[in-house]
């Protein structure tokens, strides 16, 4: 008979709760088994277990209530305003309370993100499993826990009220970039969709038919999954398709999307093993074309793919696999969550955000170095040389003349970094999670996604301006 020992201690804050009406304490849920997912929403591998969770709360929809406990690890994650924001982006359908200052994780003797505590009925713990991949492990305790209980359980439902979708032409717009034609193509990641659109914001196609889904096809018919990086290579549009764990590519010429590489699933590698055979991407976030090579960012396994255009074989190009922020040759070099390419000439350069670095991939000496950044617990808002600067969780960046633009998300900032003086400066700041920058026909494109915007600041006047953009009748 299973059933906790120890009481569970209390998880109200003086931050309070998100996605419901009103705060809560572990009395009001007494007669339920209680999941407690303790989360940081710029972490990936947190954003990975939200399936598992949702899995088991429409199995259990009576006895189980999941509450999302948000131990931040960013300043500007611990803004209630941003985990509203978060709650919405992810889909989360349980209450979360904010948590910080870290008293509810103290209490609970959490050391790492993700971490669940299951919680019987009668408010004892029952234990705690770090890491993700949880469905497995915690359903034969819900089993076993309902059994014990039996008609003592509250099957009651509990009237929890979410928070209000966002009502605009994007949702959390994402990566971004522009053809021969003038075009620009966005990744509306939160509609599941792609848009082309014209520089006045005239959208002229739509990629996707807006339902969250893994399903290839027409544009009308196709579903993708939170897609974010976009890369052109002739009249193919790759297509970085992050909560399907895929690389999808977008016919311009007969409309159609297939899948390159992924199966939908999450699949994890490290960089010496097998390293010639080919491997899934993993939470991929940004793409690059260089020649006949697509390099990924591939954020869910800390690494740089690269994708044989002609074979459309993915293979580990950079990175142990391991989350640290480490230099050396490509294959001992370690990233914290690339997001973010930009190329020059044969130097790539990577927005590697959990560290709030910068790194360069010397593609012809097979090197990795670090810009700016100290790694998982260093970060901060200081422009000026390279080795002071911080960065707070940077997702986006862009080439230039020779010198790149970066979008300093959680300091809702766009930099501009001078490689040859080696110093970084803010030029555009009062951003929303900016996630990417791009310049074109004289403008710097911004995505500012928690705002659900698309910005353009004209590098002359600076004189920004909110994109209008226009859906087709």
């Amino acid at each position: 008979m299973l059933t906790g020992r120890v009481n569970a201690p209390e998880i109200n804050t003086r931050h309070g709760w998100l996605n419901t009406d009103r705060d809560y304490t572990l009395k009001d849920f007494r007669g339920k088994v209680v999941l407690l997912d303790f989360w940081t929403f710029g972490c990936i591998n947190c954003q990975h277990l939200l399936p598992d969770l949702k899995r088991l709360e429409q199995e259990y929809p009576t006895e189980l209530v999941v509450i999302g406990v948000h131990s931040a690890k960013f300043d500007a994650e611990k803004r209630t305003a941003a985990i509203r924001q978060a709650i919405l982006k992810f889909g989360i359908s349980h209450p979360v309370v904010n948590d910080a200052d870290f008293e509810v994780w103290k209490q609970y003797a959490v050391n790492a993100w993700p971490t669940v505590v299951l919680i019987d009925p009668n408010g004892k713990v029952v234990g705690q499993k770090s890491g993700e991949g949880i469905y497995d492990i915690i359903k034969p305790y819900l089993e076993e826990l309902i059994q014990t209980f039996g008609d003592r359980l509250n099957r009651d439902p509990l009237p929890f009220i979410k928070e209000k979708p966002v009502e605009a032409p994007l949702r959390f717009p994402s990566k971004l970039m522009a053809d021969d034609t003038g075009h620009l193509y966005l990744a509306d990641s939160g509609h599941h969709r792609l848009l082309r659109l014209t520089p006045q914001g005239q959208v002229v196609a739509v990629i996707g038919s807006g339902r969250q889904g893994f399903t290839n096809g027409g544009y009308a018919e196709a579903q993708f999954n939170e897609p974010h990086g976009l890369a052109l290579h002739g009249q193919f549009l790759y297509v970085a398709d992050a909560k399907n764990n895929a690389i999808r590519k977008v016919n311009l010429a007969t409309r159609q999307v297939t899948t390159v590489a992924g199966t939908g699933e999450l699949s994890y590698y490290f960089f010496y093993e097998q390293v010639g055979v080919p491997v899934n991407p993993n939470s991929p976030w940004d793409l690059a074309v260089v020649e006949d090579q697509l390099y990924i960012a591939s954020a869910g396994n800390h690494q740089l793919l690269r994708l044989d255009l002609a074979t459309e074989k993915v293979f580990r190009f950079a990175g142990t696999g391991r989350e640290a922020l480490a230099d050396g040759p490509l294959p001992d070099a370690a990233f914290n969550q690339p997001s973010g390419l930009a190329l020059i000439n044969h130097t790539l350069y990577v927005a590697d955000p959990e560290a709030s670095a910068v790194r360069a991939v010397d593609l012809c000496q097979g090197t990795v170095t670090t810009l700016i950044g100290r790694g998982l617990f260093e970060f901060g808002d200081e422009d000026g040389d390279f080795d002071e600067a911080y960065l707070q969780h940077c997702l986006g960046i862009a080439a230039h003349a020779g010198n790149l633009f970066l979008a300093d998300t959680y300091n809702g900032k766009i930099k501009f970094l001078d490689l040859e003086r080696q110093r970084i400066k803010t030029i555009v700041s009062g951003l929303e999670e900016p996630n990417d920058v791009l310049v074109h026909q004289g403008y710097l494109w911004i995505t500012n996604t928690n705002a659900h915007e698309l910005w353009r600041v004209h590098l002359e006047t600076w004189e920004r301006e909110v994109v209008d953009v226009r859906l087709p009748l």
